[in-house]
C-alpha cells in the first residue's frame, strides 16, 4: 500500500486502496466504494509506472478544483491483481470513471487536468 509521504500534499485528496488484505472482502469494498457517491475515478497503477507518477500530481490538482463532486481512488495494479484483471486492465496507468457503480469513461495513459476536468463534468 502507498505511503501518503509518497505523493507529498496531494495524497490527502486521493484515496489509497489495497484490496489484498484478507480481512477486507474485496468485491464488497470496491463494489461499495464505485458505487458512493457522486462519482468514483479509479486510477489504476503501479508503483514502477513512471507515468502512473506524472499522473499523481494531476490527479491531486482534479481533485482540489472539483472537491465534493468526485472522489479518486488509486489501486495498486500488483496488490490488487483480482481488480485488474475484472475491469481487464492490461496497461497502466488506466482510469475508469464510475458513476453509480457503472462504468462511464475509460482511458490509458496520463490525461491532462483540463482534459480530465472537462471528461468528469460531462458524466
Amino acid at each position: 500500500m502507498l505511503r501518503s509521504h509518497d505523493f507529498g500534499q496531494f495524497a490527502k485528496a486521493m484515496i489509497f486502496l489495497n484490496f489484498s488484505d484478507k480481512k477486507v472482502p474485496m468485491k464488497t469494498s470496491f463494489s461499495k466504494l464505485i458505487k458512493s457517491k457522486p462519482r468514483v475515478l479509479v486510477d489504476f497503477y503501479a508503483d514502477w509506472c513512471g507515468p502512473c507518477k506524472m499522473l499523481t500530481p494531476i490527479l491531486g490538482q482534479v481533485k482540489e478544483e472539483l472537491g465534493d463532486h468526485i472522489r479518486i481512488a488509486k489501486i495498486d495494479v500488483d496488490k490488487n491483481p483480482k481488480i485488474a484483471g475484472r475491469y481487464q486492465v492490461r496497461g497502466v496507468p488506466t482510469m475508469i470513471l464510475f458513476k453509480d457503480g457503472k462504468q462511464v469513461w475509460r482511458q490509458s495513459g496520463v490525461v491532462q487536468k483540463s482534459e480530465l476536468i472537462n471528461i468528469i463534468n460531462s458524466h
